[in-house]
């Protein structure tokens, strides 16, 4: 199991710490700084203890950042895996390793030391989360995905970006710029992944592991992923994705058509993409009426077109849901966040993630061919 943070945020030194962290500040950086968490000593904290001033950083979730490598590529990595089956002699050790280079290693490592699934879950958050607010959504997030035995998902990678700290509505379009800066830095960073992947596939001495990988983006995280996807070629794209999940997407109901040059790229990343809207979406029903000109939101309308890409891409519908896990005020009217607050939606994913045919995943009426909806 391992919980890895792909941030493009300013790295700061804290006061009185002797290691750098990871800044609240609402700045980014070109591109992505990569860091570990420890869940070995971690010990959940007292309500009393969440009060205090100092619950922040480290205190909440203690994390080491990898160095910079020092040498751009992956010779290296594959010097030291050669090295470790003893089909090559080295001096190199995975301690040489820094950035998407140890993170490589290691994950190829775990996933390919297995024959049970051992999925990764790429996890994109949504608008208004400063840095210690995506250290406890990384808390929730492996409670949920990794320690329940529903979930195929043994690892995360959790793309932390710099949203605003302010649910005050100005803020969302800092969010919305740093979102387009960010998908940017996750393009490069998706280019070495794929990279890295064909590099394992020529190398005859290094299997490959036969694990899967999955992309959810909540909210405008999707914003995020349809930067990158602006910016992939399509002659580079390579179907290294398993499935992608499209959570409450405060993206444009067109992001699908050839137009926008975005979304309609999935079909070539991906197995399978799942859009989970709900039609009482107050979050987005907000951002279309304040802040988007009225233009309808994925995540509460649907797409307006996806017939050609209807064998991949399905619709779930999310709107008869119950928040029975979480129905404070804000998960009961917002009906923003299914994924965190309905055992319904949960259950839904854990049975997509885990490849089930789209037919067969229970609690759904089919609606239509692609068009399905949740029920109790």
């Amino acid at each position: 199991m391992a919980v890895y943070i792909l941030s493009n945020r300013k790295i700061v030194r804290h006061k009185n710490e002797t290691v750098d962290s990871f800044s609240n500040d609402e700045y980014s950086i070109p591109n992505f700084r990569i860091a570990k968490c420890d869940f070995d000593n971690y010990v959940e904290p007292s309500a009393q203890a969440k009060k205090k001033k100092d619950y922040t950083n480290r205190n909440i979730l203690n994390y080491q950042l990898f160095s910079e490598p020092e040498k751009q590529g992956y010779e290296e990595v594959f010097e030291v895996l050669l090295s470790e089956k003893k089909i090559k002699k080295s001096k190199l050790t995975a301690d040489n390793l820094g950035g998407t280079q140890r993170m490589f290693y290691e994950l190829y490592k775990n996933m390919s030391s297995t024959k049970s699934r051992s999925d990764v879950l790429i996890f994109i958050h949504g608008y208004a989360y400063d840095f210690d607010d995506e250290l406890k959504a990384i808390i929730d997030l492996k409670k949920l995905f990794i320690d329940n035995q529903e979930s195929p998902v043994e690892h995360i990678l959790f793309v932390s970006w710099p949203a605003s700290s302010s649910l005050v509505p100005l803020t969302y379009f800092d969010d919305k710029a740093s979102s387009i800066n960010s998908g940017t830095s996750l393009m490069r960073l998706f280019y070495f992944y794929t990279q890295f992947l064909k590099d394992i596939f020529s190398n005859r001495d290094l299997a490959p592991c036969n694990q899967r990988i999955h992309i959810m983006a909540h909210s405008l995280g999707n914003r995020v992923l349809q930067s990158m996807l602006y910016s992939l070629k399509r002659d580079n794209i390579v179907r290294v994705i398993d499935q992608v999940l499209l959570l409450n997407a405060d993206v444009t109901y067109k992001v699908f058509e050839d137009s926008e040059d975005s979304f309609n790229k999935l079909p070539l990343l991906a197995n399978r993409v799942s859009i989970y809207l709900n039609r009482k979406d107050a979050v987005l029903g907000i951002s279309q009426f304040t802040k988007n000109i009225l233009t309808p939101r994925l995540g509460k309308n649907g797409p307006s077109d996806i017939q050609k890409f209807t064998d991949i891409v399905s619709i779930i519908d999310c709107t008869f849901i119950e928040n029975d896990l979480k129905n404070s005020l804000k998960f009961e009217i917002g009906n923003h966040w299914g994924y965190l607050s309905s055992s319904q939606v949960q259950n839904d994913i854990f049975q997509n993630l885990t490849g089930i045919d789209r037919n067969l995943i229970t609690n759904r009426i089919k609606n239509n061919d692609n068009i399905f909806t949740i029920i109790s």
